[in-house]
């Protein structure tokens, strides 16, 4: 597994965040909190590929927002935030050397961590960042490779892996409460927003530190609590890549 990420900026405590906070944002913590995430992905053996620090994006380091990876193929987002758009070219690049690449245009926007492949179905949350043309065109560019797109409202929480996140093919970590019942096809609820986001690998699990899930599998627990003050959750930080294929092809 290849994962890409990007280190957290010196303008990290300008975060967009959903509420006022009650502090300013910690970036040496945040930093030393990333550093720590990026180890621990080593350590459970994922070829880590790290992007240069943008210091004039503050939300960069939420690299999994600008693509989602299905069907062979890297879709390169548009965020529905605005100043999140500039983000996507480092992204872009990067990801242009491990699969065929496609990049949404306006009007459509779509945010990456609304979106959770399970099997053969991309589930795409309806947030406020994305919108019923990023999630067209996801179902229109997947559609030909046997992904099936499936639409999600989302009614509280930034995105939908804000409360839900795969583990593997086996089932769906979801925050009891947060959405209907049978969403996935396979779930395993869980009390809190934390304990339902998990980045796997194989059968190693990266969790919040304070917040594992009831998984039979090998748990690692890093604390992203600095982190998570910019509304976001440990899925966020990377975007993950089968290693193979490992030679991009035309879409």
């Amino acid at each position: 597994m290849i994962a890409i990420v990007r280190g957290v900026p010196a303008t990290f405590d300008r975060a967009l965040t959903m509420a006022p906070l009650d502090r300013p944002i910690d970036v040496a913590r945040a930093r030393a909190e990333h550093a720590a995430y990026v180890a621990t992905l080593r350590r459970i053996g994922a070829e880590v590929v790290e992007l240069p620090v943008e210091d004039a994006l503050p939300d960069s380091c939420f690299v999994e927002d600008c693509a989602v990876i299905a069907g062979g193929l890297a879709i390169i987002t548009r965020p529905g935030a605005p100043s999140r758009r500039p983000e996507t070219p480092a992204v872009r690049e990067a990801l242009a050397r491990l699969r065929p690449v496609v990049e949404m245009a306006a009007p459509a926007t779509l945010d990456g961590g609304d979106c959770l492949l399970f099997g053969d179905t991309l589930y795409v949350g309806r947030s406020s960042r994305t919108n019923a043309a990023g999630a067209g065109f996801a179902r229109e560019v997947l559609a030909p490779r046997g992904i099936a797109v499936v639409e999600v409202p989302v009614a509280s929480g930034l995105h939908l892996k804000s409360v839900c996140s795969p583990v593997g093919d086996t089932c769906v970590l979801v925050q009891a409460g947060a959405l209907p019942p049978g969403t996935f096809p396979r779930e395993l609820r869980v009390a809190s927003a934390e304990a339902a986001n998990v980045v796997v690998i194989g059968a190693r699990v990266i969790v919040p530190a304070g917040f594992a899930p009831p998984l039979d599998l090998e748990l690692f627990a890093v604390d992203n609590a600095e982190l998570r003050r910019a509304d976001s959750a440990l899925t966020c930080l990377s975007i993950l890549v089968p290693s193979a294929p490992s030679a991009p092809a035309r879409p």
